[in-house]
């Protein structure tokens, strides 16, 4: 005689199981959100910022109205 123990251990070990997988889930989910979030911020930090991005970033404001071509003219004069 077991002091009582009569077969309720098989349920425990189930939930072991299953806190064993949820806890691992867990660990792998992380670690892929991780390096996903990595990755978007070297792809973000990848972008140049050169003469061109702001020339093109010009042009387009030009081309919505928000500034004038005294002050798109500048701005060419300034970046070249």
């Amino acid at each position: 005689m077991m002091w009582g123990w009569s077969g309720g251990l098989g349920l425990w070990m189930g939930v072991g199981m299953l806190l064993m997988l949820l806890f691992w889930a867990g660990v792998i989910g992380l670690a892929v959100w991780g390096i996903a979030a990595l990755a978007r911020r070297a792809d973000l930090g990848s972008q140049s910022t050169g003469k061109g991005d702001a020339l093109n970033a010009a042009k387009e404001r030009y081309a919505r109205g928000d500034i004038g071509r005294a002050e798109f003219e500048q701005i060419k004069r300034d970046l070249s």
